[in-house]
C-alpha cells in the first residue's frame, strides 16, 4: 500500500472511530443529567418555574418509512415524565399545567436545512389550568425573558418550526376566571377513531369539506355565577394545521336558560382565518346572551333563532360576525332578517335587517319600557333570582319600567326593522312597523317610527338620550286618517261613520322610564276628531267608568252623534292644559276645562254643556272629573248653576287653538269633514 492510501486509511478509521464513539456516548449518556440545565434555562426564558421532575431519556431508531438511505438514519425518540410549568410570581397556583408524561420523535436530516421538526407528541394525561384574576391578570400570557426589549432591527429568525400532530389519551383544562364569574372543568377525550365531518353535521351545507372528528369533549362548571354545561366535538392535530380544510367543531353548551349549538368548522386556525357554522341559541331572554358574548340585547320574552354565522378575525376595522338568513321567535313573534357584529374602536356596531310576517305589540314592550307581558314561570323565576322587583306602584297606571341604559354606552347600532302584522289586543289590528334603530355612544334614536292603524298611519320620531343621567326624551308623533269605524270595532252603529281622528304630538322630558319622562314633559297634543258617536255602551266597551257617567248625565241612554270633537292641550313640567278642549255634538257644545298632572297621576276637569236651540241637555250644572287616574272621581259641581252662553263665551277665547287645528284637515277632506266648519267657526269669533 503507497503511503497515500495509509494517510487516508487511517483518516477513514479514525473518522469511523469517532463516529462509533460518539454514537456509544450518546445512546449511553445519562440525559437525566442534563435536566437541572434544562429547567433552570426555561425558567428563566419563560419567567416562570418549568421543571422535568421525572425521568428524561432518548432512544435512537430508523425511520423505516424514510426511503433510501435515509431509512438507515437514526431518529431521537425524547421522553419526559412528570413535567410541570407554573404560573406567574403573583399568583398563589403553583402549577398551570403538568403532563405525566411527554414522549416526541425529532427528524435530524431536518436540522441540515434549519429546520425543527417534530412528526408527532404523544402527552399523558394532560393537566391545564387557565386562571384570570380580578384585575384582570392571567396566567396564559407569558412575559419572555427577551421580549421586553426587543431589536427591531434584528433579522428574522432561519430557523422554523413544524409539528405535524398531538396525541394524548385524557386531557383536562380547568378555566377560572373572576372577571366573568367562571369557574368551568372541560375534559377531552379521543373517539378511538375519526368521525366524519357529515356523520355529526347531517345534511347540514356549512362546511361539507371539513376535516373528521378526532376528540370529544365535555364541560362543567359555572358562567356569570351561572350553570354551565355542555359537549361537543372538535378535529385533530392535521385540520388544525391546514390552510383549506377547515378544523371542524361541534357544541352544545347550556348556560342558565341559554342554550348555544354549534356546527361548522374554522378556516385556518393557525392564522384565524375565520367561521363558518351554524348556529341556534335559545332562552328566556336575549339580554343574558351580553355575559356570553358582549353584544347588548333587549329584554326580551323567551326566544329562538337558528342561522348561518360568518367570522372574519382579521377584517379592516376588526373582528367582524355576520349571522345571516337566520329565522326564528321571540315570544310568539317570528323574526327574521341578517346581523353583521364588528368589534371595531371606540364601540363595537351591530348593523342588519330584521324583518317579522306577525309580531305581538307584547313583545316590543321591553324596547318602549312597558311590561312585557311575559308572563312566564321561569323569566319570573329569572328577574327574582337576580335580584329584580317590579317597578310599577300599586296605585299608578303610568308604566315605571326602567329603560335599562346603564349598558347602551358599550356598543353601537344601525337596524332597520319590519313588522307585516302586529298584534295590539284582539280588536285593533296594527300593520307595517317600519323603524331605523341607530344607537351611538349610549344615544338611542328611532327615526322613523311609523305603522299602519285603523286604515291610517301613525309616523313618530323617539330620541332617547341615554347617555344623560337622567336620560333625557322626546318624541314627535303624528297621526293621521285613523278611521273610527276601525278603532271601535266592536260599536256597531261607529261602523255607519266615516269619520277620522287626526293628531300630533310633540314633547319632551327626563327620565328612566316613560312615567318620569311624562312627569317632567313639556310639549304640545293636538287632536281632531270628526263623524263620530258617543253613548254610553261605547264608554263601557272603553273600560271609562267615569265617562259612563259623565255621559249619562249629559244625554241619558241615547247615542249622539259628534260632529266634531278637538282638542289642544300645553304640557308644562308634566302639568296637562288644554288651550282648547270642545265636543260639539248634535245637540250641544262641551267644553273641557282644568287640567291632568302626570306627575303625581291626578286630576281636576270640569265638563260645561251648552245646548243648541231647544234644550236636551237638561243638567243645569258643570260636570266635574277628579281624583287619580287610577281610581278618578266623577259628579255635578254644587253651587251657581251653569250660565247660559257660557260655552259660547269661551269660544270666543280660543280663535289661535282653532286656527292651528285647521291644520290637521286634509284638503282632500275638506268638503266633508264636520271639524272644518266648527274650527271656522270659532275662528271666527271675536
Amino acid at each position: 500500500m503507497s503511503r497515500t492510501g495509509k494517510v487516508v486509511s487511517w483518516i477513514v478509521g479514525i473518522f469511523l472511530l469517532l463516529v462509533v464513539v460518539i454514537v456509544v456516548i450518546i445512546a449511553t449518556f445519562d440525559w437525566n443529567r442534563l435536566k437541572p440545565t434544562i429547567n433552570q434555562k426555561v425558567s428563566t426564558e419563560l419567567n416562570r418555574q418549568f421543571a422535568i421532575r421525572g425521568d428524561l431519556g432518548v432512544a435512537w431508531e430508523r425511520n423505516r418509512e424514510e426511503p433510501g438511505w435515509r431509512s438507515w438514519i437514526p431518529w431521537p425518540h425524547v421522553h419526559a415524565q412528570d413535567i410541570i410549568l407554573g404560573n406567574p410570581p403573583e399568583m398563589a397556583e403553583v402549577t398551570m399545567v403538568h403532563l405525566e408524561r411527554v414522549d416526541a420523535t425529532l427528524a435530524p436530516l431536518a436540522l441540515l436545512h434549519k429546520e425543527v421538526y417534530i412528526p408527532w407528541i404523544k402527552l399523558q394525561q394532560p393537566d391545564a389550568r387557565l386562571i384570570q384574576t380580578a384585575d384582570k391578570k392571567n396566567n396564559w400570557t407569558f412575559n419572555l425573558a427577551n421580549s421586553e426589549n426587543p431589536d427591531p432591527n434584528a433579522p428574522p429568525s432561519a430557523w422554523s418550526f413544524r409539528l405535524d400532530n398531538i396525541l394524548f389519551d385524557q386531557g383536562q383544562l380547568r378555566y377560572r376566571d373572576a372577571v366573568n364569574k367562571a369557574d368551568v372543568t372541560v375534559k377531552i377525550n379521543p373517539l378511538g377513531k375519526p368521525v366524519p365531518y357529515g356523520q355529526i353535521a347531517g345534511g347540514s351545507d356549512t362546511q361539507k369539506g371539513a376535516g373528521d372528528f378526532v376528540f370529544g369533549w365535555d364541560a362543567r362548571g359555572t358562567y356569570n355565577n351561572e350553570r354551565l354545561e355542555g359537549e361537543g366535538k372538535i378535529g385533530g392535530m392535521l385540520s388544525l394545521r391546514s390552510k383549506t380544510t377547515p378544523f371542524p367543531i361541534q357544541a352544545d353548551v347550556r348556560n342558565g336558560t341559554t342554550r348555544v349549538q354549534v356546527t361548522g368548522g374554522v378556516q385556518d386556525p393557525m392564522n384565524l382565518g375565520g367561521l363558518d357554522v351554524r348556529l341556534r341559541f335559545s332562552g328566556d331572554t336575549l339580554a343574558n346572551l351580553y355575559g356570553l358574548t358582549g353584544v347588548l340585547l333587549p329584554d326580551t320574552p323567551p326566544y329562538e333563532t337558528d342561522g348561518h354565522l360568518i367570522a372574519r378575525f382579521a377584517g379592516k376595522k376588526g373582528p367582524e360576525y355576520r349571522y345571516e338568513n337566520f329565522n326564528g321567535h321571540i315570544g310568539d313573534s317570528d323574526i327574521h332578517g341578517s346581523l353583521t357584529y364588528t368589534q371595531g374602536k371606540p364601540r363595537p356596531t351591530l348593523v342588519g335587517e330584521l324583518s317579522s310576517k306577525q309580531l305581538r305589540m307584547a313583545d316590543l314592550g321591553p324596547l318602549i319600557g312597558v311590561d312585557s307581558g311575559k308572563g312566564s314561570a321561569k323569566t319570573e323565576q329569572a328577574k327574582a333570582k337576580r335580584g329584580e322587583k317590579s317597578t310599577q306602584p300599586a296605585d299608578r297606571v303610568l308604566p315605571h319600567d326602567k329603560f335599562d341604559t346603564k349598558n347602551w354606552d358599550v356598543m353601537d347600532a344601525d337596524v332597520k326593522f319590519s313588522g307585516k302584522r302586529i298584534e295590539h289586543g284582539s280588536s285593533l289590528p296594527l300593520s307595517d312597523l317600519y323603524t331605523h334603530l341607530q344607537l351611538k355612544n349610549g344615544d338611542l334614536l328611532l327615526d322613523p317610527l311609523r305603522f299602519g292603524m285603523a286604515g291610517g298611519a301613525l309616523n313618530s320620531t323617539i330620541h332617547l338620550e341615554g347617555d344623560k343621567s337622567p336620560m333625557r326624551g322626546r318624541a314627535d308623533i303624528h297621526a293621521r286618517r285613523l278611521h273610527l269605524r276601525q278603532l271601535f270595532p266592536d260599536v256597531e252603529a261607529m261602523q255607519r261613520s266615516l269619520g277620522q281622528l287626526n293628531g300630533d304630538a310633540s314633547f319632551t322630558g327626563t327620565g328612566n322610564s316613560v312615567a318620569d319622562l311624562l312627569a317632567t314633559s313639556n310639549g304640545q297634543l293636538k287632536l281632531l276628531m270628526n263623524d263620530g258617536l258617543i253613548s254610553r255602551s261605547l264608554m263601557e266597551i272603553a273600560g271609562l267608568n267615569v265617562g259612563n257617567y259623565v255621559v249619562g248625565k249629559l244625554f241619558g241612554d241615547d247615542e249622539v252623534r259628534i260632529n266634531c270633537a278637538a282638542t289642544d292641550v300645553k304640557l308644562q313640567n308634566g302639568l296637562a292644559t288644554p288651550n282648547l278642549f270642545v265636543f260639539d255634538t248634535e245637540n250641544a257644545v262641551i267644553n273641557v276645562t282644568g287640567n291632568a298632572n302626570f306627575a303625581n297621576e291626578r286630576m281636576d276637569l270640569s265638563i260645561n254643556p251648552e245646548s243648541k236651540g231647544i234644550r236636551i241637555v237638561t243638567l243645569r250644572s258643570p260636570l266635574y272629573v277628579r281624583g287619580t287616574f287610577k281610581n278618578p272621581d266623577a259628579g255635578v259641581k254644587a253651587g251657581p248653576l251653569l250660565a247660559r252662553g257660557a260655552a259660547a263665551v269661551a269660544l270666543g277665547a280660543v280663535v289661535a287653538p282653532a286656527a292651528a287645528l285647521l291644520a290637521l284637515i286634509s284638503p282632500s277632506d275638506n268638503e266633508d269633514n264636520q271639524c272644518s266648519n266648527v274650527l271656522q267657526q270659532m275662528k271666527s269669533k271675536k
